[in-house]
């Protein structure tokens, strides 16, 4: 995956698009065949997501993964099937070093943006590096972030903003973040369903505002932003983790419809 990937002329932007975590080969495959056919005829440059190991979770009996080589195994056979990159979670150096043999680029989830090692380490697999802006960290001291990755001789780098810390159970975004982010002259990406998220509810399950999922779309283009994360299931109600945000994949191809019409608007301004 080069940068020309990321550069769409027709859409005006590229989408990170996927089920929250790798539940299974068939429900992979699925997601990953529907978003190919969803994408393709808008010209929207399409990296497909799901993690292979969910580490970040409030409880002990929540669903982690399905096992860390069956999980990668089907992330590959995606990117091979269907001709797509591939971007997955790491959670640690020696993570990083595994992954870096199946996927196209390594997720730096957002509670470790600060992880020194673990940014050195994704560095240096050569592969892309996606840094989530941390819920606790301001736009401009994602600098330093970027900065460790480029350092450690990697120039790969993409920045996701996710929303910042709100009160004890909520999110906000501000929109300012992506032009400031984006002078760091690094992809930015909006993640448009993370940044719903209701953490650290009651019942120790995160909840979520998938309604506003179209809200984000729209505003984070009008803002500027470079690539848009999305994350999509068959059926959120049963997915095994976040589907409080995901996006019912049915509702896919309606909403890229309207983000490449609203991306040709923005960019003719």
């Amino acid at each position: 995956m080069d940068k020309n990937y990321l550069k769409s002329k027709s859409s005006g932007f590229f989408l990170i698009a996927g089920p929250c975590a790798v539940e299974g080969e068939e429900i992979t495959i699925r997601t990953a065949e529907c978003l190919k056919e969803i994408c393709e005829p808008l010209g929207l440059p399409l990296i497909f997501k799901s993690s292979y190991k969910k580490a970040n979770r409030t409880r002990l009996d929540s669903f982690t993964g399905i096992g860390d080589e069956k999980a990668l195994k089907i992330l590959s056979k995606v990117k091979n099937e269907f001709d797509l990159p591939i971007i997955t979670d790491i959670h640690t150096k020696e993570e990083a070093y595994m992954a870096a043999g199946y996927v196209d680029c390594l997720q730096i989830p957002a509670f470790l943006c600060r992880q020194t090692e673990l940014l050195e380490a994704a560095a240096k697999t050569g592969k892309w590096v996606n840094i989530k802006k941390g819920q606790f960290m301001s736009p401009g001291s994602m600098g330093f972030a970027v900065q460790k990755v480029t350092d450690s001789g990697n120039n790969k780098v993409m920045l996701t903003e996710r929303g910042t810390t709100f009160g004890y159970g909520d999110l906000v975004v501000d929109f300012r973040g992506i032009p400031e982010m984006k002078e760091f002259n690094v992809p930015v990406i909006m993640d448009c369903t993370h940044s719903l998220q209701k953490p650290n509810q009651s019942s120790g399950v995160t909840g979520g505002v998938p309604k506003m999922i179209e809200l984000m779309v729209k505003t984070s283009l009008a803002a500027g932003a470079d690539g848009l994360f999305i994350e999509t299931h068959p059926n959120p109600s049963k997915a095994l983790s976040d589907g409080a945000n995901m996006l019912s994949l049915d509702q896919m191809k309606g909403l890229m419809r309207k983000a490449v019409d609203l991306s040709r608007i923005v960019n003719q301004l």
